[in-house]
C-alpha cells in the first residue's frame, strides 16, 4: 500500500539521505565572513577579494584610482562571487498530489524532496526558505541560514499534507482556493535576485499564465521544476477495474473500456504538450520524480559534487 503521509520526525530523519548525497569533494574555500563560500556560479552577489597591479585585459572600470595614485602604478580591484544565496522551495500539496498507485503519495515525495534539498542548502551555508500550499492555506517562510528555520519549514510540510476524509462535507469556492499560479507569484514577490528556486509539483493544474509566471521568476533567478509523476498516469493498464483514491473518496474506472482509454491518451497527450510548452516558454530546467522512486536518487542529476545545489 502506498505511503499516504509523512511525519515531521521522518522528514528530519532524511538528513541521512542528504548526507549520502554529499560525496567527498576536494575544494578550497576562502572566506572573509562566516558562512560565505566562493564559487563562479551564476546569480550570486559580488564580494571584494583584493587589489593587485593592473594587467592587460583587466576591466578598466575596476581600476582602484586611490591605490593607483598612492602607488603611482595602475591597480585594479578583484571580485569573486559569493556562494551563499537564498534557496527557495515552492511545494505544492494540492488535491492532485493526494494520489499514488505505488510507492508513496505525491505529497509525500514532494515533502521528502524538499526536505533533502533544505538540508543540503543549510549545510552549504545557504539561506533556506520556501512556500508551502494546499487549496486552503499558503504559508511563506522567508530564507534564513538557521537550523531552526529548516525545522519550521519541515513542520509546515508535515502539517499541510492532506489526510483521508478531511475534505468530506467541506466545500470551497475556486475563487478562495490557492493554486500553483498564485504560489509562483508569491515566490516572485519574496525572492531576492540571484535566488535558487525549486518548484516541486505534479503540474497537473497549470494554466495559460503558468509559463509567463515561471519565465518572470526565472529572469533574475535560477529556477528548476521538479515534476512528481505516478506510473499509472504515464501508462494506463490495458484491462481491469481499478479504484483511485482521492480527497473526496475513491474513483473507479474500467481500463478495458476502449472509449475511456482513447479519452485518457488524448488528455495525457494534450497535458504533456501544454507542459512542454510551459517549460520551454519559461526557460526553466525540469526533472521528474516518480512516486515509485527514491527521492534522493531522483535529485542526484540536479546536484553538483558533494551534494552541492547548482
Amino acid at each position: 500500500m502506498a505511503e499516504i503521509t509523512i511525519s515531521l520526525p521522518d522528514l528530519i530523519r532524511l538528513q541521512a539521505d542528504a548526507r549520502a548525497l554529499k560525496l567527498p569533494a576536494a575544494r578550497q574555500v576562502r572566506s572573509r565572513q562566516a558562512g560565505l563560500q566562493h564559487s563562479p556560479q551564476r546569480g550570486r552577489g559580488m564580494a571584494f577579494a583584493e587589489v593587485r597591479q593592473y594587467q592587460p585585459g583587466d576591466d578598466i572600470r575596476s581600476i582602484d584610482w586611490r591605490v593607483t595614485a598612492r602607488r603611482q602604478a595602475p591597480h585594479t580591484k578583484l571580485y569573486e562571487e559569493e556562494r551563499e544565496r537564498p534557496v527557495l522551495l515552492l511545494c505544492d500539496l494540492g488535491p492532485s498530489l493526494f494520489f499514488a498507485s505505488t510507492g508513496a503519495y505525491k505529497q509525500v515525495r514532494c515533502a521528502q524532496a524538499a526536505s533533502i534539498l533544505a538540508w543540503l542548502a543549510l549545510w552549504a551555508g545557504d539561506q533556506v526558505g520556501g512556500i508551502v500550499f494546499n487549496t486552503r492555506e499558503l504559508i511563506v517562510q522567508r530564507p534564513a541560514r538557521r537550523k531552526k528555520s529548516v525545522l519550521q519549514f519541515l513542520d509546515t510540510l508535515a502539517k499541510l499534507q492532506q489526510h483521508p476524509g478531511q475534505n468530506e462535507g467541506k466545500e470551497m469556492s475556486a475563487e478562495n482556493a490557492f493554486g500553483l499560479d498564485q504560489a509562483i507569484a508569491e515566490v516572485r514577490r519574496v525572492a531576492h535576485t540571484g535566488s535558487r528556486i525549486f518548484v516541486i509539483s505534479d503540474f497537473m493544474n497549470i494554466s495559460g499564465d503558468t509559463g509567463t509566471l515561471l519565465g518572470a521568476l526565472a529572469r533574475h533567478n535560477t529556477v528548476s521544476a521538479l515534476r512528481i509523476i505516478d506510473p499509472l498516469e504515464q501508462h494506463m493498464p490495458e484491462s481491469g477495474r481499478f479504484a483511485v483514491a482521492g480527497p473526496d473518496g475513491p474513483v473507479w474506472f474500467d481500463a478495458s473500456n476502449s472509449r475511456f482509454q482513447s479519452a485518457w491518451r488524448q488528455k495525457l497527450e494534450e497535458h504533456e504538450q501544454a507542459l512542454e510548452s510551459c517549460f520551454r516558454m519559461s526557460g526553466v530546467s525540469s526533472a521528474t520524480l516518480s512516486t515509485a522512486e527514491n527521492p534522493a536518487t531522483a535529485l542526484k542529476p540536479l546536484l553538483g559534487p558533494g551534494g552541492r545545489i547548482g
